[in-house]
């Protein structure tokens, strides 16, 4: 490496290498035959303090997430801020001083009575469902479709575990005696079928 910087000086190349030589911060090789040694305690200080950085960015990487995985996250929380102040909204009456409030008032409206000539309509106004995903009206939000799905798996599973290991039924109750006396007096697997 001198002979490397001796010819470069030599030759009138100068690069600016704005890095410097890192080599005498990096700890000591074992395999290497001839393991470059410090100069003076500064430079061995400046050497565990580089292997101690390095190893903390490393464990901050690794918990680290990348920008989408962020910008998915942030946008997530601050959904769920906005569904927040929504609802506690929603819980406060509606103040005597809102111009619809008092319009309800001149035609006759009282507070906390239903609404219609005989006061037989709603008493509350109608409910109101925060929905984030992009699926139909009708439709549940797909997360909550997944995990419906995942918990029947996992019903289902169970009540055949009880079925061919205990020969028990839940929907009838019962426990058989053996498997040929389950399948003959229990008529499925299915509430349906019960």
């Amino acid at each position: 490496m001198a002979e490397l910087a001796q010819n470069r000086s030599a030759s009138g190349e100068e690069d600016d290498d704005y890095m410097g030589d890192l080599s005498h911060f990096l700890p000591p090789d074992p395999e290497a035959s001839n393991p470059p040694k410090p100069s003076s305690k500064k430079a061995s200080s400046n050497a565990t303090l580089f292997v101690q950085s390095s190893k903390k960015k490393k464990k901050k990487k690794a918990k680290t997430l990348n920008w989408q995985e962020q910008r998915k996250l942030e946008r997530e929380r601050k959904q769920e801020e906005e569904d927040e102040q929504t609802l506690a909204r929603i819980d406060a009456p509606i103040p005597q001083s809102n111009v619809g409030f008092k319009l309800l008032k001149q035609m006759g409206y009282t507070p906390g009575s239903a609404l219609g000539k005989e006061g037989s309509g709603r008493a509350e106004p109608v409910g109101l469902e925060i929905r984030r995903s992009r699926a139909g009206i009708g439709r549940e939000d797909p997360r909550k479709e997944k995990r419906k799905r995942e918990e029947m798996k996992d019903l289902h599973d169970i009540l055949m575990k009880l079925r061919e290991e205990h020969r028990y039924c839940l929907f009838c109750g019962f426990q058989y005696e053996s498997m040929e006396a389950l399948l003959s007096n229990c008529p499925g697997t299915d509430e349906d079928d019960h």
